[in-house]
């Protein structure tokens, strides 16, 4: 008797815990935030010190907060050019969009008559990231119920902590606008797993809208799981009321979209932002995938010929009218591209990084891989009573195949691949795992457990852990310290004590010093700032007149470098003999002055005269 109540009260102890799901994951998300900020005893030290210390690492994360105050300042809502880049030319065109300017200005205006304008925007880059997390979690946790089970909404939530590319783009201080883009691709994907057409459909087109509307890198897989849409209407003509809301829903969002937040220079026929080009190609391919989804077609054979039509239609719209865009959408000339693009990490294929990147970045892609293989077999043998299922899952894998293709030309690909794998990946907890620790036999019991460890992501990350680590070269420590210590307020509060002026420095120290300091800047790593780029790289891989010239058509006031970062180890490698070998060789001209700097200071200074 005592045996049946204990088996009651877990039972009922189950069935609370999954009724009230919402809740949970809300409670999760604010637990998450508590410890990311704060740290955990033994386990995390949060990002406290950093905050405080508005540690903003990344170049996206500065220049996202220097648009922020530049629209708190009074600058206009659709004038997104950064007037502190490049300023004797006019300011640099920025590609984004005020989108993901608005939670972080919403937070600094609360926030502000609080506790100052300083702590305000401490408290943006610590909460503002994590906001669209909790859009990312209930969307996998929705997939996980479509496709996988009810119950097994947790799995995905708890595998995200060995998501660490994806975490990454959500952690305090990553203010850019990729952990909005992962979430509304996570909202994409969750709509296609619904069961019901027209709910998901809708909310398909709308998160399609809404990641449109902050940048075009998400659109790959965004197609994709446009594509699928149509071809579940090939299969199957009643899916028919989930391609005809996709298609309104996206023509109405991206509308809404590009009229809120297009920008001045974005309302022409730009290829790298939601534009005319984008916004005429979504209204012309939302009309063609209405009028497929009210076609009277019984045949599929007749329903994929139309598909095929109306796809080639689209196709050929797009090259009729927007032939500049049948290439890179960037538009970055060859020769930003050879001085500077082709020198980006993140723009690299994972087998050019070091193996412990390549297998962390691979880990649960791979794994997911094995998990949609499991979840398609397992719907294919439901026979008829699991065609739908079988649909909607193969519909949501594909973009997440695409994105484990897509790490073999960028890693940069990386976020999107582990967080799309997620739900596939832990649902060989419930395919395998699961059974395994109900059967008799100790050995399943055992084997269950590396499985699990398997399918949250863990095996790889706990290998690497007890695997030798790689020493770091002595040059490659001053290149970290180097890139550690530049961007810090302290080593850049003795360059802000100059008078203000235009700074030509490193193109990545660009966005750092026009938030750290009132100095402006000459650009930063952005492809339509690509001349600006060109011109820095050429200035300090040339001779001195050249340096001399370019320094002086950008009426720079003054000549920063800091030695050992990652810019000038290039610098060092390819142009030895060069401005900049001269410089930390020096060798310095007659139209440089030093300016004196703590004896501590990374940096080297000289004040342009003449």
């Amino acid at each position: 008797m005592a045996e049946q109540q204990i088996e009651a009260l877990f039972r009922s102890i189950g069935d609370s815990f999954h009724r009230h799901w919402r809740s949970l994951i809300v409670a999760a998300w604010l637990l998450y935030m508590l410890i990311s900020i704060c740290g955990f005893p033994f386990i995390s030290g949060g990002y406290s010190a950093q905050i405080e210390a508005f540690a903003l690492r990344d170049t996206d994360d500065n220049l996202r907060m220097a648009q922020v105050r530049a629209l708190l300042g009074g600058q206009g809502w659709y004038d997104l050019v950064q007037h502190r880049f490049d300023v004797a030319h006019g300011g640099a065109n920025i590609h984004w969009s005020r989108l993901v300017d608005l939670p972080l200005a919403a937070i600094i205006l609360i926030m502000k008559p609080l506790v100052g304008g300083a702590d305000a925007e401490r408290i943006a880059v610590a909460v503002g990231p994590q906001l669209p997390l909790l859009l990312l979690m209930f969307s996998l946790a929705l997939t996980m119920k479509r496709l996988v089970g009810e119950r097994s909404w947790p799995l995905p939530i708890i595998g995200l902590l060995m998501a660490y590319s994806t975490m990454g783009m959500f952690a305090p201080l990553r203010i850019d606008h990729h952990g909005w883009q992962i979430a509304f691709l996570a909202l994409a994907v969750s709509a296609m797993a619904d069961p019901r057409r027209a709910r998901g459909g809708m909310v398909l087109g709308i998160a399609t809208g809404l990641s449109l509307s902050i940048g075009l890198e998400m659109m790959i897989y965004l197609a994709l799981l446009g594509g699928a849409a149509v071809l579940l209407w090939v299969a199957d003509r009643d899916q028919g009321r989930r391609l005809a809301s996709f298609a309104a829903a996206l023509v109405a969002t991206t509308g809404v979209g590009f009229l809120l937040f297009a920008s001045e220079a974005n309302r022409q026929a730009v290829c790298d932002a939601l534009s005319p080009v984008w916004l005429s190609d979504a209204a012309v391919g939302g009309a063609a995938m209405l009028a497929l989804a009210f076609l009277k077609l019984e045949s599929w054979k007749s329903r994929l010929v139309a598909a095929v039509a109306a796809g080639a239609a689209v196709a050929g719209f797009h090259a009729l009218a927007w032939p500049h865009c049948l290439q890179r959408l960037e538009g970055v000339s060859p020769e930003a591209t050879e001085l500077w693009l082709d020198h980006v990490r993140e723009a690299k294929p994972f087998y050019r990084h070091s193996w412990r990147v390549g297998a962390t970045a691979l880990a649960l892609p791979v794994t997911g891989l094995i998990g949609w293989a499991l979840l398609v077999w397992r719907a294919w043998r439901m026979g008829g009573g699991g065609r739908d299922l079988l649909a909607r899952t193969l519909a949501v894998a594909l973009p997440a195949i695409a994105a484990l293709a897509l790490l073999f030309w960028q890693v940069r690909a990386g976020p999107a691949a582990q967080m799309m794998a997620l739900p596939a990946a832990t649902a060989i907890i419930v395919l395998v795992a699961a059974p395994w620790l109900n059967a008799p036999q100790f050995w399943k019991h055992l084997a269950a457990v590396p499985i699990v460890l398997l399918a949250f992501g863990a095996v790889v990350p706990l290998g690497l852990q007890l695997g030798p680590r790689e020493k770091a070269s002595p040059v490659r420590a001053k290149v970290a310290q180097a890139n550690r210590r530049c961007p810090s307020l302290a080593a850049l509060a003795p360059i802000n004590a100059q008078p203000k002026g235009t700074v030509f420095s490193f193109i990545d120290l660009g966005p750092r010093l026009i938030v750290a300091t009132h100095h402006d800047a000459i650009g930063g790593p952005y492809h339509r700032n690509d001349k600006a780029i060109a011109d820095v790289m050429k200035a300090f891989r040339g001779n001195e007149a050249q340096a001399r010239r370019i320094i002086t058509e950008y009426r720079s006031h003054y000549l920063l470098i800091c030695p050992n970062m990652s810019t000038a180890t290039i610098f060092m490698s390819e142009a030895p003999s060069g401005f900049y070998g001269q410089l930390v060789r020096g060798r310095i001209p007659a139209w440089l002055e030093p300016v004196e700097l703590p004896r501590n200071s990374p940096f080297k200074m000289w004040r342009v005269k003449g």
